[in-house]
């Protein structure tokens, strides 16, 4: 396999840029020429393309490190290995890592991964050494995640699926599950079902839901705020479950009683965004109020800050 030598530095590495979800995050673009993916996403940002199992146009890793330490200082939180495609096919991931981790010091490392590649041992223990991991996962069944993903011949949503649920309980540290929602397609009440039993068995820090934020590959849609947040209610109140996508949201701003924001606040917790989103000025006075008796608390998760009844502060699963 050949290295790619006339790839543009300034492309291998990106940003910073302030992830709400992630902190200050570098960004480095293991495939920064072409896409290179094992799936072919109806949702995907990038043009459509061919599936492959591995990348025929490959950056070598000296080049990668070089770009890193020109960049690399105190004020990054965490350095994120993505690429246009699937960043776990580039095939020095293991090395790259290794070395990453000798120079990184106390900023964190991240990976965004469709998941697919732990099925493969070496990619599995490669992701091992990270600090934190991000698993796609758009569909439990079979049909649903092939019209979706459009994956590579011979991956399977079974497969995928066991090995999430084993790196789960293997991993030491912050694990999180994205799932992106599509209209008519991953948001039927039978795979919601499907989903939420699959992730009551998988040991995540938090699961984010998402839904197409910019224009898709195909001609798909996504659903709106409201939607995700009522589908979210169909999830075990245990699941650290948090709504990701907001970009084109439009508030829906509803009075609740104070009964009625307890309850919503103990099915799904939720941040000061979904709370100006959700609520209108009288139920945020009474949330305020709420707060100074102590009968709702907030909580941090992973730089995102919870509202959630002081009562079911320790319920919801953590990993």
């Amino acid at each position: 396999m050949s290295v790619t030598e006339s790839v543009e530095k300034n492309n291998i590495i990106f940003g910073p840029i302030n992830s709400r979800r992630f902190g200050m995050s570098l960004g480095i673009d293991l495939s920064p020429s072409l896409k290179q993916c094992n799936f072919d996403c109806l949702y995907c940002e990038l043009a459509p393309s061919a599936t492959v199992n591995k990348q025929g146009s490959v950056v070598s890793v000296s080049e990668i490190i070089t770009e890193l330490k020109k960049h690399l200082n105190d004020k990054i939180d965490v350095i994120t290995l993505t690429a246009n495609g699937e960043p776990t096919l580039y095939p020095y991931l293991d090395e790259l890592i290794d070395t990453i981790n000798t120079i990184k010091g106390k900023t964190q490392t991240l990976i965004l991964t469709n998941s697919t590649t732990l099925t493969d041992e070496k990619v599995y223990n490669s992701l091992l050494k990270l600090d934190q991991v991000k698993l796609s996962l758009d569909a439990v069944s079979a049909e649903v995640f092939k019209k979706i993903d459009r994956p590579h011949a011979a991956i399977t949503i079974e497969n995928i699926i066991q090995k999430i649920e084993s790196f789960s309980k293997e991993y030491k540290g912050k694990l999180f599950i994205e799932i992106l929602f599509v209209h008519g397609l991953n948001d039927t009440e039978e795979e919601i079902k499907k989903l939420n039993e699959v992730l009551l068995s998988i040991n995540a820090t938090r699961i984010d839901l998402g839904t197409i934020d910019r224009p898709p590959a195909y001609p798909v849609m996504g659903i709106s705020y409201k939607e995700l947040h009522e589908l979210s209610h169909l999830f075990d109140s245990s699941l650290p479950i948090h709504i990701a996508s907001r970009q084109h949201a439009e508030a829906n701003q509803t009075t609740y009683t104070e009964d009625e924001i307890v309850n919503t606040l103990d099915k799904r917790p939720l941040t000061q965004e979904d709370i100006d989103l959700l609520f209108d000025d009288i139920s945020k006075k009474r949330l305020e109020k709420l707060v100074a008796e102590n009968i709702i608390t907030t909580k941090t998760l992973d730089n995102l800050e919870f509202f959630l009844p002081a009562t079911n502060s320790k319920r919801k699963k953590k990993k």
